[in-house]
């Protein structure tokens, strides 16, 4: 069962009337449908597999990876470091992996109880992880979480489509928050527009 992320006229029309240019963005892609993952241990595991690596090649690890264990936290856990890197990561990915799997089995991080917690919360919880940055924890919040209000400054692909979509050179911290500002409370759906729009 395939899950995407959803909105619909309230966030479109929001965004509309906030931002024109966005607005003709909207109406010229039309609904842009991303897939979300909302496992929240399993789509950490994947994030992690897929920093610096083609889609293609995560798709091969993850799948290898659920082949031997089901991308299942205590399972994970019982892996040896080289067991999970055989499946093709570098042992830093491996040890990262290991210890989402420790955070999730001793409840350091409960990961049912995450949803109740605010975005700001989370991300602080997500990050206190080795290996787990701020962008990680925001991708999250938007794919698994699907967490209504979030633009990523860390992600180049964003401020590429926020620069493109607003015909600018330059993109400091103040000005990307200003726009984001603008797009509250529907950051995220403005989020796909603008991946959209980063080629």
């Amino acid at each position: 069962m395939e899950h995407y992320f959803e909105y619909g006229e309230t966030e479109l029309a929001h965004l509309r009337k906030k931002d024109k240019k966005l607005g003709a963005a909207i109406d010229r892609m039309g609904i842009i449908r991303r897939r979300i993952n909302p496992d929240l241990f399993a789509a950490l595991v994947e994030s992690i597999v897929g920093q610096q690596i083609s889609n293609k090649a995560a798709v091969t690890v993850c799948g290898r990876l659920d082949a031997l264990c089901g991308t299942d936290a205590r399972r994970i856990h019982a892996l040896s470091l080289e067991e999970i890197q055989a499946c093709g990561m570098s042992m830093r990915k491996a040890g990262y992996i290991k210890a989402i799997a420790e955070a999730a089995v001793s409840k350091a991080i409960n990961f049912d109880e995450l949803p109740d917690k605010n975005d700001a919360e989370i991300i602080s919880t997500l990050t206190a992880i080795k290996g787990i940055g701020i962008w990680t924890a925001e991708m999250l919040l938007i794919f698994s979480l699907m967490r209504p209000n979030v633009v990523s400054y860390g992600d180049l692909a964003i401020r590429r489509g926020m620069m493109n979509l607003y015909g600018l050179k330059e993109l400091p911290k103040d000005k990307f928050a200003r726009y984001a500002k603008r797009y509250a409370p529907y950051g995220s759906v403005a989020s796909l527009y603008l991946w959209e729009m980063s080629h």
